[in-house]
């Protein structure tokens, strides 16, 4: 099992819809994070080599804000509108 961003993605399914899995990535961040990966989009996960996989982490960890930071930014901005009303 493929662990990207501290969330196991399943590995039955294409990597452009695993990837949606982890909380901050849609469809479209998706597609361009394989682009800047250089990851064909209709790969199996199970089937991905490791090099790959570091290529994704590294493309996600260079240009989006993802997981636990992203739901802090969230609460964040959320706690903020409701102190001011």
């Amino acid at each position: 099992m493929a662990r990207i961003s501290g969330v196991t993605i399943p590995n039955e399914k294409q990597i452009l819809f695993s990837l949606q899995y982890v909380y901050g990535i849609g469809h479209k961040s998706a597609e361009d994070i394989l682009k800047q990966a250089k990851v064909e989009v209709t790969v199996r996960t199970k089937d991905l080599t490791d090099d790959e996989i570091s290529r994704i982490q590294e493309v996600i960890n260079t240009t989006l804000t993802v997981e636990g930071e992203l739901h802090r930014i969230v609460t964040g901005n959320i706690k903020r509108l409701k102190d001011i009303k």
